[in-house]
């Protein structure tokens, strides 16, 4: 735990609710954020530079989304908590979240009310979610349960996630093979598979599922 004030990254790619989250987070003398980031890509930098011990975190961002973020982050800082920001009061979306390392899911509805203590929770090592979160929680499992199944696999991997956000967002093969240091024929041969995996034929249908999904905002 740290012996100061819980030091914040925060991560939304609208300045205004940066502000309007930031003003909610110092009015609290054991919260400070130290770092801003307006894409996923920049938080995992920040992350890297101020070493935070909370990252509250938007879903849709450009370059990196919220969750895949989170996955690097809790990668290259396992001790790092994460919490979510978000306008999705989404099945999906909030078992995304578990399933990368979440302490938290809020949504920004109720920010004013609930985030200083989903801080607070994340910090405690105690999980925050919610009430409709805690509800779909428990109606899922009990049915999974009731049925046997496993929760579901991911239908891609990280990588080719990235490769089909960056598609979805209208980048060149060249422009995807430099924002993730690898080559060409690598990129084409990810977006053959993401193709295959997900039985779409184009950039329109890889575009209306990266939307579907929360890669992209629409």
């Amino acid at each position: 735990m740290p012996t100061g004030p819980t030091r914040i990254l925060l991560a939304d790619d609208h300045a205004l609710v940066r502000r309007g989250v930031r003003l909610i987070l110092e009015g609290e003398p054991d919260l400070t954020v130290v770092a801003e980031a307006a894409d996923g890509a920049e938080a995992v930098e920040q992350a890297r530079t101020e070493r935070p011990d909370l990252a509250i975190l938007d879903i849709a961002m450009p370059r990196l989304t919220g969750l895949q973020a989170a996955r690097e982050l809790t990668r290259n800082q396992p001790g790092l908590r994460i919490l979510f920001l978000t306008m999705y009061d989404n099945e999906q979306y909030f078992f995304e979240a578990l399933r990368v390392g979440a302490a938290g899911y809020v949504l920004k509805s109720v920010a004013d009310r609930d985030l200083v203590e989903a801080c607070r929770a994340a910090m405690r090592d105690e999980p925050f979610l919610y009430p409709g979160a805690e509800t779909e929680l428990m109606r899922t499992y009990l049915q999974r349960a009731r049925e046997g199944d496993p929760p579901p696999a991911r239908a891609i991997t990280d990588r080719e996630e990235e490769v089909l956000k960056l598609v979805a967002e209208g980048h060149s093969t060249k422009e995807i093979a430099e924002l993730l240091f690898i080559s060409v024929k690598t990129v084409e041969r990810h977006r053959s598979n993401i193709l295959q995996k997900l039985g779409l034929r184009d950039r329109l249908e890889l575009t209306r599922y990266a939307i579907r999904v929360g890669l992209i905002e629409p």
